[in-house]
């Protein structure tokens, strides 16, 4: 399990220029199964994407599809995590 930790480089005004083309790479990647949430942060400097991947080198390669990314928006940072617990079980089925 991964969560991706953007940080905003660029102004809200260049964002929002990109924030429909992120919003359909959110959704290839929902629709894949492999993205469980994602948001912005509270304030808007960024963002957070939870995601189920087998290694770094497949969320490197999922994070390069970023328009977020390609265009030089913002930078991210990778934390990899086991979880152990969770809420309930049928957030449970999505995990494993």
């Amino acid at each position: 399990m991964f969560i991706a930790i953007l940080t905003y480089k660029k102004p809200l005004s260049e964002v929002d220029r990109f924030l429909a083309a992120h919003r359909e790479y959110l959704a290839k990647h929902y629709a894949a199964g492999i993205f469980i949430a994602s948001g912005p942060q509270t304030p808007r400097v960024g963002g957070v994407i939870m995601m189920k991947a087998d290694n770094r080198d497949t969320v490197n390669a999922i994070i390069d599809e970023d328009p977020f990314h390609i265009n030089g928006i913002a930078d991210y940072q990778v934390v990899e995590f086991s979880p152990t617990m969770v809420a309930d079980d049928s957030l449970k089925s999505t995990l494993q």
